[in-house]
């Protein structure tokens, strides 16, 4: 894989940063957040204008034609400037899932709304079970005349809060495969409930009462969702790992400047050598986790299904854990400006932790990948 940006990823990125720069300061995302805004319509507009929205998307649906390395970038520079906006729930997670399970018709139909902004969908995934797993699913669609009836609550829906409509994940009747159905959020018996993170983002519980949909609001095949629900995830997790990448940045970044202009007994706290060291081990677990980064695009982009898969929770468990230990040891460097609400570095450990709790927790993950490996080992044994 080439780790090398070309002239139009190059682009991308800086205009990214300029943005978040220039226009997304520290004190602009304090309003947003003292208004419990969970989206900025300008924001959102300014996203859609410059194309991110549509980076990723596929041409011949009316986006731009790009890769999972173009919603990295984007990502990674909104994670520098802990963007609060729905880009992750909204235009990777549910964007994604919508080009990976829907049919051709469809995708037209809708694909060319998310990239101008003009609509927003949210994936309604995760359950009180699933632990952030897409494979657990209690939500059931019953078979009605002309349609099917749904049932079930679905938590920790990214960029619910403001969807136009919800990707649902059911099984149909007493089926064992998954099934996604897109759901307008007006529909009668569909409620939910705004819940603000820890960070400053939001996400919404969407609870399923008896909501009846068409036949047309199947997405794709019946019983073929979970393909489409992993592929969604893995572009998913790609972003959210991009994003810890881009805190963990501008975290260190934060404390190299307070360092120096710190002062103890007359001279900079920079020069003391015990702080140098607890920066180059930042820096350190700030490179081990770009590199995880990089295996997990290099393994979507060569790899099956399954390795794929495997490399997802190894990349989520890792860089999670690291953007806790770097963004805890950036609060510990400034003592205790860094607890204050008013300071930036203490929120860049609020989104390491809202960030844990998103598609699985590390050690659920560990979990599935020392399965995963047991799995190959027995069968191996067999084959000996």
């Amino acid at each position: 894989m080439d780790f090398k940006l070309d002239d139009t990823q190059q682009m991308l990125q800086d205009s990214v940063r300029r943005y978040v720069d220039k226009d997304y300061s520290f004190e602009r995302r304090t309003a947003l957040l003292k208004a419990r805004s969970s989206c900025s319509a300008a924001d959102w507009a300014a996203f859609a204008g410059n194309g991110w929205l549509a980076a990723a998307l596929p041409e011949s649906d009316g986006g731009l034609g790009g890769s999972v390395v173009d919603t990295v970038l984007i990502a990674q520079e909104f994670g520098r400037g802990l963007v609060v906006e729905p880009f992750l729930g909204c235009a990777v997670l549910a964007a994604q899932t919508l080009v990976a399970g829907a049919s051709p018709v469809q995708r037209e139909a809708l694909v060319p709304a998310l990239a101008d902004g003009s609509r927003k969908l949210a994936l309604a995934y995760s359950e009180a079970e699933s632990r952030g797993f897409p494979d657990t699913v209690a939500c059931r669609a019953n078979t009605v005349d002309g349609g099917y009836v749904l049932r079930g609550v679905k938590t920790l829906v990214l960029g619910g809060v403001d969807a136009d409509a919800f990707i649902v994940s059911a099984r149909i009747g007493d089926g064992e495969g998954l099934s996604l159905f897109l759901v307008d959020a007006t529909s009668r018996g569909l409620s939910r409930q705004p819940l603000p993170l820890h960070d400053g983002s939001w996400a919404a519980q969407v609870t399923l009462d008896g909501v009846k949909v068409d036949a047309g609001s199947l997405l794709g095949q019946a019983g073929q969702g979970l393909a489409a629900l992993r592929h969604g995830l893995a572009h998913g997790t790609a972003a959210l790992c991009a994003e810890l990448v881009g805190a963990m940045e501008k975290a260190i970044e934060i404390c190299a400047e307070y360092l120096k202009v710190r002062k103890q007994f007359g001279v900079s706290i920079g020069s003391f050598q015990a702080l140098q060291h607890r920066m180059a081990d930042m820096v350190a677990e700030l490179e081990l986790a770009r590199s995880m980064l990089y295996h997990l695009l290099a393994s979507m982009a060569n790899d099956d299904a399954a390795t794929v898969q495997r490399s997802v929770s190894q990349a989520k468990a890792l860089i999670g854990r690291a953007a806790r230990v770097v963004c805890g040891q950036a609060i510990q460097l400034h003592g205790g400006i860094g607890m204050t609400e008013e300071y930036a570095v203490g929120h860049y450990f609020k989104r390491a932790i809202v960030a844990d709790a998103l598609f699985g927790r590390a050690d659920h993950h560990e979990a599935a990948c020392a399965e995963a490996l047991q799995a190959t080992l027995i069968q191996a044994e067999g084959q000996a």
